[in-house]
């Protein structure tokens, strides 16, 4: 059921409770927010992982590999 629909659907005590507990949610954020404010631990998207490097000596391995894999592949399409 869309949210919209649900929210037509309730009596107005209930949109007033409903009410009542988004304000204090929103309060008890503010107060978590003020009381962590610079500890609270960095989101992990911001972690940056090294990446592994490649030898230019490999990565031409790996593209005449493939190179060689696309010719068979194109060798048996024509026959």
């Amino acid at each position: 059921m869309d949210v919209k629909q649900s929210l037509l659907n309730l009596s107005a005590s209930k949109l007033r409770k409903a009410s009542q507990l988004k304000e204090r949610i929103e309060a008890l954020s503010r107060e978590l927010t003020q009381l962590l404010g610079e500890i609270a631990p960095e989101p992990m998207a911001t972690i940056h992982r090294k990446r592994r490097a490649m030898s230019a000596a490999a990565r031409k391995r790996i593209s005449e590999a493939a190179k060689a894999r696309w010719a068979k592949f194109r060798a048996k399409a024509k026959s």
